[in-house]
């Protein structure tokens, strides 16, 4: 995955021309390829820090251990799945069906067969949950931020109140993709796109227009 110094030497014209990846970015490329092949209770900070080519002191300076190491990892996996929805829901329309949809695409995301955070969520549960609750941490203003620009459309076509707060309001969306995608229920199937539908306009969406 990365170039040894004499690797380096063979082929000058290509690093000279690629815009070198960032400590951080390389430490969580590092890690996620270590999840893929080791999964969570096996990976080290040590073989993570080695196969980024940094001391365990300078990947300690980005990250305060191994569980928010992994939480980052967590975290560009799903941004990286939400990015490539941008296409999709520009096709939908209606906030609630947009909202709808994107609880469906967030359950893809864990529950897709050979995906790696559904491989991590049902392989070693108890980790995967510690590693994902201090990515949420990070998770949450980024999907906010995502929904932003269709809370503001939605409020330009009048489909939600004209003051509404835009920032607010997408954070309180995010929060409840990620429930109902990751956290188990007795009244809803998140898997019934129907169901899902329904219950946005049921409840989410008159908050919205309240």
């Amino acid at each position: 995955m990365y170039l040894s110094p004499s690797e380096d030497q063979e082929t000058p014209q290509l690093t000279s021309t690629t815009a070198p990846r960032s400590v951080r970015d390389r430490l969580i490329d590092a890690a996620e390829e270590c999840l893929r092949t080791k999964g969570i209770r096996a990976t080290t900070v040590s073989e993570v820090a080695e196969a980024a080519g940094v001391s365990r002191g300078w990947l300690y300076r980005h990250f305060p251990d191994k569980v928010t190491l992994l939480g980052a990892v967590i975290v560009r996996l799903n941004d990286t799945f939400w990015s490539e929805a941008q296409a999709m829901l520009e096709q939908i329309d209606g906030l609630d069906r947009q909202i709808a949809w994107g609880v469906a695409n967030g359950l893809r995301a864990y529950d897709d067969p050979g995906a790696v955070l559904m491989k991590l969520r049902t392989d070693e549960p108890e980790e995967f949950a510690a590693c994902a609750g201090a990515g949420v941490q990070g998770m949450i203003p980024d999907l906010a931020e995502f929904w932003s620009p269709y809370l503001a459309a939605a409020r330009d076509r009048g489909e939600v109140r004209a003051d509404i707060d835009i920032p607010e309001a997408s954070e309180w969306v995010a929060r409840v993709l990620i429930s109902l995608a990751t956290v188990p229920g007795n009244t809803l199937d998140p898997s019934d796109g129907d169901a899902v539908l329904a219950q946005v306009r049921r409840y989410l969406m008159p908050g919205l227009r309240g």
